[in-house]
């Protein structure tokens, strides 16, 4: 459950509560920050917030220091930036003993959001669509691999050689589930008890490939509660003895997608997206897909940010190639699903290594585009989108980073300071993969080569 500041004095005050942590999402979507002594946190973090290096938005996936971005730098002195905490996200943190937690914003020394960072740009885009007179109802699903080695015994292993929790496809198996159920169930409980409204959990495809569902909520709310889901199943899965992984593809079977389903409603709480004008959808909600499917090419950078997102996508593998659309059809980037209040769309790109808020910021740009300049929605796809000549997702980082970066709707939408750090995010990627040697050379080119 959710905690008000009243309740959490009280918890404090009664030593029930000893630890909070504060935490903010970097550019990878992960919760990095602090755990303060809860005393203090009363008497001084909930006046003043805490602190933070900057370099926080300018790291890569192993933290180290990058140049190149504006927002800190060996020349800027790698000051601090503050951590300022959203007290709606307060809540507790029930997989850990004592401790409750909330997610804070990236602040300047005035108290302003830093505009490069991920929760920051998905605010700018959701205040852009309460202008407009709407809000934003979006929901994620994330799948995960788990394996009985610890984290640790898989970091030794160099991540090869590894146990799957199950070893054959357990796709909507009830008794392969319960292999796991031990796990599954602490994550359930956990995260209910974290305040998120947990649907149900289920088998997937891949060895060991698991995913646990959430109910849709406002924007804001599922990327916050996405973050915390995130972190938190692995750290109920190190206390347990096992690891698992959000990585998009893991291996040659099949990836680990996050599919993120976004609807429109109108502030009274009427639906925007359903109508009469075809398929169940109103003008407003076919100009919202089209604009979707107008600007996929160019913000798949931010569905897809890593080298290994773009191994998801492969021909019959559930994973999209194609962008078209489709009434529930899974070969199609974006499925429009429900209806009436329910309906929704679908994007299928995104992989279990997504930031949410950056994609949702996407998402809700490009909808309210298509909105705002009514663009014509193309006929509805039936069949099987793999086999088609069409536009497609970029094929490599290095595709997507060129669209994102020469875009000019891109810069108009997010503005150059957001266009240019996450250009540069995918710049100290490839060069990063550029020198890298792989297990792949090694087993090719040692004797044969």
């Amino acid at each position: 459950m959710n905690l008000s500041l009243d309740q959490l004095k009280a918890d404090v005050a009664a030593k029930k509560i000893d630890t909070v942590v504060v935490g903010a999402t970097d550019m990878q979507g992960r919760l990095q920050g602090k755990r303060i002594h809860a005393p203090f946190f009363i008497e001084d973090t909930i006046k003043n917030g805490t602190e933070g290096c900057n370099y926080l938005l300018a790291v890569d996936i192993d933290m180290n220091t990058v140049q190149g971005y504006d927002v800190s730098s060996w020349e800027t002195g790698y000051a601090d930036m503050g951590m300022s905490p959203d007290f709606n996200t307060l809540r507790y943190m029930p997989w850990h003993e004592g401790t409750a937690l909330v997610i804070a914003d990236f602040v300047d020394h005035h108290k302003d959001l830093i505009s490069v960072s991920p929760r920051t740009i998905l605010k700018k885009q959701l205040a852009r669509l309460a202008d407009a007179g709407m809000v934003a109802m979006c929901g994620t699903e994330l799948e995960f691999i788990v394996f009985k080695d610890t984290f640790e015994e898989a970091w030794d292993k160099g991540y090869t050689g590894l146990t799957p929790a199950n070893q054959y496809n357990v796709d909507y198996s009830l008794s392969g589930t319960a292999r796991v159920e031990k796990l599954l169930r602490a994550i359930r409980l956990n995260m209910d008890a974290a305040g998120l409204t947990v649907e149900s959990a289920k088998g997937e495809c891949n060895f060991g490939q698991h995913e646990i569902a959430f109910k849709y909520e406002d924007a804001l709310a599922t990327c916050d509660n996405h973050s915390i889901y995130k972190m938190g199943a692995k750290e109920i899965a190190s206390q347990q003895g096992c690891s698992l992984t959000f990585m998009a593809k893991f291996n040659e079977r099949e990836g680990s997608s996050c599919h993120i389903h976004l609807s429109f409603r109108s502030k009274d709480g009427k639906p925007v997206l359903a109508g009469d004008a075809g398929d169940g959808m109103s003008k407003q909600g076919r100009a919202y897909l089209a604009g979707l499917q107008a600007h996929m090419r160019e913000l798949t950078l931010l569905f897809a940010p890593n080298i290994n997102s773009y191994k998801r996508y492969q021909a019959g593998t559930f994973a999209p190639t194609a962008i078209k659309w489709g009434r529930d059809n899974r070969t199609c980037a974006l499925r429009l699903v429900g209806e009436g209040l329910s309906l929704r769309v679908e994007n299928r790109v995104p992989g279990g290594d997504v930031n949410p808020y950056l994609a949702v910021a996407a998402m809700v740009a490009a909808g309210l585009d298509g909105i705002e300049k009514n663009l014509e929605l193309e006929p509805i796809f039936q069949g099987n989108a793999y086999a088609l000549e069409t536009a497609r997702i970029p094929e490599t980082l290095k595709d997507a980073r060129d669209l994102w970066a020469n875009s000019a709707w891109v810069k108009e939408t997010f503005g150059e300071d957001v266009q240019k750090h996450y250009t540069h995010m995918a710049d100290t990627e490839l060069d990063a993969f550029n020198r890298a040697v792989t297990d792949w050379e090694r087993v090719r080119s040692f004797e044969r080569m």
